[in-house]
């Protein structure tokens, strides 16, 4: 399978780090994956903010990259979500088809199409209060929505659960929007905020030493919240711990 790596804009300026862990971690596991040094932004920012003709051009250069790829995987839930449902800026030609169909969150990938649930060279000792993003949870379905009060699953809990040493902490509101939203965060700065730091303390009181999400852009809202407050809190990328990272 050839694999195309897409590293969101923001992660790419803010948290090299997590592509990095992100093309390792694909590397360990045996895939053929290549970087597109083209690349840029997916459009999501220009489509959230109703500005939807304004992505064609990020669109179509997405697809003119990715298309040869049987699959394209990238570390952010909401990029994926986008590519998938809201790539209509450009004609939907074969290619565009091809590219909405073959878009893989990470964690996803890991387990729904590679199926890996073991990670023998990770180890993370410490105690972490999993956060799933919206976009992850609600639209791409990588966990169990309380709301509609189905049988509980957790796919980043599967995949975390094959690192050696780590304990989870479980907040009282699990899958509570953070406040981050993109736009949101702009439009309503004091409500987003406010439930950042929330999300933030219900974690703390749970024991958590780290927050492990999937979504470095719901990460980053929080970790803003909890430094300007004064909550103990450290953050990680879930790449980042099935790569083996220790803190």
């Amino acid at each position: 399978m050839k694999i195309g790596l897409f590293v969101p804009c923001y992660i790419d300026a803010f948290y090299p780090s997590v592509g990095i862990a992100t093309l390792e971690l694909l590397e360990r596991l045996g895939q053929d994956v290549s970087y597109p040094l083209e690349q840029t932004c997916c459009g999501q920012p220009m489509t959230n903010a109703g500005c939807t003709s304004d992505a064609a051009a990020a669109e179509a250069l997405f697809v003119r990259l990715f298309a040869p790829f049987d699959a394209i995987v990238m570390p952010s839930g909401s990029c994926t979500h986008h590519v998938r449902a809201h790539f209509d800026a450009i004609a939907q030609t074969d290619a565009v088809r091809h590219v909405r169909a073959h878009t893989y969150e990470l964690v996803e990938f890991l387990h729904d199409v590679l199926q890996v649930r073991d990670f023998p060279w990770a180890e993370f000792p410490h105690t972490v209060g999993l956060h799933n993003g919206c976009s992850s949870l609600r639209a791409l379905r990588t966990a169990s929505m309380s709301e509609l009060g189905e049988p509980p699953f957790s796919k980043p809990l599967t995949l975390l659960s094959g690192v050696r040493g780590i304990r989870f902490a479980t907040p009282r509101r699990p899958d509570e929007c953070c406040g981050f939203g993109g736009t949101f965060s702009v439009a309503e700065e004091a409500v987003s905020a406010r439930m950042g730091l929330d999300k933030v303390r219900d974690h703390h009181d749970a024991g958590a030493e780290y927050i492990v999400s999937a979504d470095s852009s719901c990460m980053m809202h929080q970790q803003g919240c909890a430094e300007r407050a004064g909550v103990d809190m450290r953050f990680i990328h879930i790449a980042e711990i099935l790569n083996g990272a220790r803190s």
